[in-house]
């Protein structure tokens, strides 16, 4: 068999085309000794195919707890005995933390619900969150509010959402190990009706929730197939009262070895760290940046603490990588 780095370097880095599916199993099988060979790799191919910026994105929760979903690994489930309780954010708040996300450099803001999918009375606050914020601030409103309908998908477009994230969280073959109250399906088609509406696509998931390589493998294939803009990392944070509450967190060198494989099946991609690498990665989040990443979330994530924004900032100034600067569609 090939070396699945020499492969990639010719398949990858020099035209441009990702990894498959047994390609991942490959990269994600190397041994710990040759993952600083595949990180190398993986961060010539995001030079090559993305630029050497890097996009700063906040996020705040309009709706905090109470989701009907049965998510294992989520502190939100109203399904689980956890601590976090239902919550709404009121406009005013959602404004200051978007100047306050504005601030730090992100050029990308989020909004994030708690749901299975928006009613009326979410898509209302909305509605008036996203015109308040363009009012008053200069930065791209993302959102993040459960499966759409078609008419949600149309309305979310036509009041000038940039992105929509959507996550498959996991490989569809793991997926009834993670979620039972809806199907992976569902969240497909949200996706797809996204796209379609001319919504940029993030969408992503968690890893280290007990799914084996193959299947993390499968989940980047999958992920692939779906051509999204933006693909958000998350690494399992056991959360008390959840399913997943009891589990190992991943291992720092299999978190870094999924980044620069994630990267080789997607070298066109954004691919963004988010919640959980504190403590997956700890001082190594440097080298994931280094290694395929080209997009962080600053500050606090929904239900746990992150690293404080001027840390990851001081972070990407001394690594040389330049924040990507707000761009609007003329």
């Amino acid at each position: 068999m090939a070396d699945i780095l020499a492969v990639a370097r010719t398949q990858v880095l020099e035209q441009g085309i990702g990894l498959t599916e047994e390609q991942a199993v490959q990269a994600l099988s190397l041994p710990d000794s040759r993952v600083d060979e595949l990180l190398d790799l993986a961060h010539e191919v995001r030079i090559k195919w993305c630029g050497d910026e890097v996009e700063v994105e906040g996020i705040v929760s309009l709706k905090t707890g109470g989701c009907p979903e049965d998510c294992h690994f989520c502190s939100q489930s109203g399904v689980f005995d956890s601590p976090v309780r239902s919550a709404w954010l009121d406009i005013p708040s959602l404004v200051k933390a978007a100047q306050e996300t504005a601030e730090t450099g992100a050029s990308e803001f989020c909004i994030v619900a708690a749901v299975r999918g928006p009613d009326e009375r979410l898509m209302k606050q909305v509605r008036e969150g996203v015109a308040a914020i363009n009012a008053v601030v200069d930065i791209n409103v993302a959102c993040s509010l459960g499966m759409l309908n078609q008419d949600q998908v149309d309305e979310l477009a036509s009041i000038g959402v940039h992105r929509y994230n959507h996550n498959l969280e996991t490989a569809r073959s793991y997926f009834p190990s993670v979620v039972t109250t809806h199907s992976f399906d569902e969240r497909i088609d949200t996706c797809q009706m996204v796209r379609k509406a001319g919504m940029e696509l993030c969408c992503g998931g968690i890893l280290g929730m007990g799914e084996t390589v193959e299947q993390r493998a499968e989940f980047a294939a999958q992920l692939a197939a779906l051509d999204p803009d933006e693909v958000p990392l998350n690494f399992l944070n056991p959360r008390p009262g959840t399913p997943f509450g009891d589990q190992e967190p991943m291992t720092a060198v299999d978190a870094l070895r999924a980044v620069a494989t994630f990267r080789l099946v997607m070298p066109r991609t954004v691919l963004r760290f988010a919640g959980g690498r504190e403590i997956t990665l700890g001082d190594l989040a440097e080298r994931g940046v280094r290694g395929g990443v080209n997009a962080v979330i600053v500050g606090n994530y929904l239900t746990t603490l992150g690293r404080p924004a001027d840390e990851d900032l001081a972070m990407l100034a001394d690594l040389r990588m330049p924040i990507k600067a707000l761009a609007r569609d003329l």
